[in-house]
């Protein structure tokens, strides 16, 4: 009886740490809206934090983009500043659907980077775009 007890115990205990593994291997899975095989809606705060995984992850963003310092590439405040000032869509440019307005001298270097963006879902742009608007 005693070895039935101790058995289904250690059967328990290998049960919940086999579960809790899977469960945090769900969510690193589900970091970009690409992988996870398709759109969903998110609120505002979710699109932000995903918006910030991209910029400093897979988007590269942060090699040439800094908040408030022109590095290789303008400053995201000057970039959104200039979207609104001229009613652009950031999106739109990712996607490579329209001209460069902020600093088309720095077009060509920013070209590359569309290999990247063009395969980005539209929620990942938004959630980039997002990410930017709060910086």
């Amino acid at each position: 009886m005693r070895i039935i007890k101790v058995t289904f115990l250690l059967i328990a205990a290998i049960s919940m740490v086999a579960c809790g593994k899977k469960e945090e291997k769900k969510e690193s899975d589900a970091v970009y809206e690409s992988e996870r095989g398709g759109e969903t809606e998110m609120t505002q705060a979710e699109k932000v934090a995903l918006g910030e995984k991209i910029f400093n992850g897979k988007g590269t963003c942060n090699a040439c983009h800094l908040a408030d310092k022109k590095v290789v590439g303008p400053s995201v405040q000057e970039i959104v500043a200039t979207y609104d000032k001229y009613k652009g869509s950031i999106v739109t440019f990712l996607q490579g659907e329209s001209e460069a307005i902020v600093d088309p001298s720095q077009f060509v270097v920013m070209q590359a980077n569309f290999a990247i963006t063009k395969k980005m879902s539209q929620t990942e742009l938004e959630s980039l775009e997002a990410y930017m608007r709060s910086m």
